[in-house]
């Protein structure tokens, strides 16, 4: 399976061109940075592939390429790929209600899973999250994140993520619009990622947590949902990582 890496220079990027590059049946067929990156026209590895800008122009006969840059140079890529039935693994956040409307309309050409946290066993967590407040849906909640202390100060895609789910699932149980849980928001030496949700119930209280050791998690999570979009050869639309844990 040849694979297009964009955002190639980023922290979870690095780590995608090098599971890549070492995994038996994947092949690097694009590693995309921004156009004022030191590394363009850099061999990848030392091999036949440089780093290189996106443009329109591009051929990388990828069978699917995995997106995560920023939200800028993903509607860039999207404008550029047109109506080419390539598929999208996107975890880039940050997507603007625009960004998010484009989206969805360039899924009427190529299918797209779309995800605030590709890191595996992260659904699960969320899952377990969510059916605890179906079922106490009293409990008062609230939503903690940990990163590393360069990640900017705003609650990541993933807290928002979680966050709005519970209270929709907290809405749904109660039968009127409940509040959105406030999300605490920490930065944290080299910490690369750590999700809580918290259920106070007054006499008791209830924690779920998720701890990511290294970058890693997310290129895997990421390669697996790219491999289900390939191998499943599933039609144009746009998918969630939820999507490729139901078959």
């Amino acid at each position: 399976m040849r694979i297009g890496i964009v955002g190639a220079s980023g922290r979870v990027g690095t780590r995608l061109v090098e599971a890549v590059l070492e995994s038996p049946g994947l092949e690097l067929a694009a590693a995309l940075v921004s156009p004022g990156s030191r590394l363009v026209g850099v061999p990848v590895a030392g091999g036949s592939i440089e780093y290189r800008p996106a443009e329109a122009a591009m051929k990388s006969h990828c069978d699917v390429m995995i997106d995560f840059s920023t939200p800028a140079a993903s509607m860039a890529l999207q404008r550029d790929i047109g109506t080419k039935a390539i598929p999208m693994v996107i975890g880039t956040t940050g997507f603007s209600r625009e960004d998010d409307a484009l989206l969805d309309k360039c899924s009427m050409h190529r299918p797209m899973m779309i995800s605030a946290n590709f890191a595996c066993g992260f659904e699960a967590f969320k899952r377990s999250a969510l059916a605890f407040a179906s079922r106490m849906p009293g409990a008062e909640i609230t939503v903690l994140e940990t990163y590393h202390a360069r990640k900017k100060t705003d609650p990541s895609g993933t807290s928002r993520l979680l966050s709005a789910q519970l209270r929709a699932e907290r809405s749904r149980v109660m039968g009127f619009d409940a509040p959105e849980p406030p999300i605490a928001v920490n930065r944290e030496g080299d910490t690369v990622g750590i999700n809580e949700v918290r259920f106070d119930m007054g006499a008791a209280e209830a924690v779920f947590s998720y701890r990511v050791h290294t970058v890693a998690a997310y290129a895997e999570g990421a390669i697996a949902a790219a491999q289900w979009l390939v191998s499943s050869a599933v039609s144009r639309g746009r998918y969630t990582l939820a999507d490729s844990l139901n078959d």
